[in-house]
């Protein structure tokens, strides 16, 4: 009996340093491609947020805590090397991933319906909180601007980023999970 327990035990543990080590990658990775090769990449006017779709993805397969360890790591990545605050954009992505890991109970992962439209709200809860915090406070309010040049291309590409991103991640979860 105590040598079945701890192979269970051991077949868990190995699980769980091998989904820790696939987010680290995954995070790496995600940051890299975001700032490194989208920016050199012409004819887009707005780049997928990489690090916000992995984000929304581990929260909602996984639940509120990966999501919102998950959102740190990617947020100290983006405050390390963009922020003038530290933990501004810390804030945002805890708080993505712990609003989208309240959705893992409540839909079915397969389906790419809900991730779609939480790519969407997500996208806008993000730029949202940008504009507020970088833009509002200096009094500048051309919003509709930042809307049509900002904010809708990068929604665009996201929803487009989400749909292998997300494949990618409910994938490489269920094979880590066998």
């Amino acid at each position: 009996m105590k040598k079945i327990l701890k192979k269970i035990s051991f077949k868990k543990s190995t699980k769980n340093r091998l989904r820790i080590l696939s987010y680290v990658i995954s995070l790496v990775v995600a940051f890299l491609i975001q700032t490194s090769v989208m920016p050199l990449i012409p004819f887009l006017s707005a780049s997928p947020n990489l690090l916000l779709i992995l984000t929304f993805s581990i929260g909602f397969i996984h639940g509120s805590l990966p999501g919102m360890i998950y959102g740190l790591g990617a947020g100290l990545l983006m405050d390390m090397f963009y922020s003038g605050a530290f933990g501004f954009y810390s804030l945002i992505f805890i708080f993505i991933g712990y609003l989208n890991g309240l959705f893992n109970n409540i839909y079915y992962e397969e389906y790419i319906t809900l991730p779609m439209i939480m790519c969407v709200i997500n996208e806008f809860v993000y730029h949202v909180y940008i504009y507020v915090f970088r833009f509002l406070i200096r009094l500048k309010l051309d919003l509709p601007y930042y809307l049509m040049h900002v904010v809708l291309p990068a929604v665009v590409f996201s929803l487009l980023a989400t749909l292998i991103l997300y494949r990618f991640v409910f994938t490489a979860t269920e094979k880590i999970d066998k």
